[in-house]
């Protein structure tokens, strides 16, 4: 079991949590699809706190290497790019693409995940192991997944509309890389 505390182990305990951050993203794909929307949401969130997890036990422990800012921006971009555009897509827009404006739809789809792709592409070109920054430029995707969620539960209360939706979508697109700076916890 010592390989779980060795920093050049793919399968130390930092990755690991960062391979259950996949996983339950997997899951909320899987649920997704199948439009439980709780099920893919409790899955979402579990991503989240794993996400959490893996970065506080690879400080703890000195397991932070290059593999593994590459393997959390993978997951990152699993969990909270892909997953809460396909949220969004299942559980507000499929079913209106006729009554909504079909550019505006692919656009705004588009263009959160490019956003979100290439926030993650340069945090980890200025990423070094070990190291973390006080501050975040631009909003981490984490928090845009988070942003999303909460336009979707305004959205369930009807006082927003399926296009106001993707218009919030395009704006945290754009904060991802925006100059911004977020606290890092």
């Amino acid at each position: 079991m010592s390989f779980l505390f060795n920093k050049n182990s793919h399968f130390n305990l930092a990755n690991i949590a960062t391979f259950f951050n996949i996983a339950a993203g997997i899951f909320a794909i899987y649920f997704l699809t199948h439009n439980d929307f709780f099920a893919a949401a409790l899955f979402a969130w579990l991503a989240g706190a794993f996400d959490i997890v893996d970065g506080k036990i690879a400080r703890k422990y000195n397991l932070s290497t290059q593999f593994g800012i590459q393997l959390d921006s993978y997951a990152d971009f699993l969990s909270f790019v892909i997953v809460p555009t396909m949220f969004i897509y299942f559980a507000v827009i499929d079913g209106q693409e006729l009554t909504l404006s079909t550019p505006l739809i692919i656009f705004a789809f588009i263009y959160y995940v490019i956003s979100g792709l290439r926030r993650l592409i340069q945090f980890n070109i200025n990423s070094n192991e070990g190291e973390v920054e006080k501050y975040f430029v631009g909003v981490p995707t984490p928090l845009g997944a988070i942003l999303l969620w909460l336009v979707y539960l305004i959205f369930l209360t009807g006082i927003i509309s399926e296009t106001f939706v993707l218009i919030a979508m395009i704006v945290i697109g754009y904060l991802l890389n925006s100059k911004i700076k977020i606290k890092h916890l």
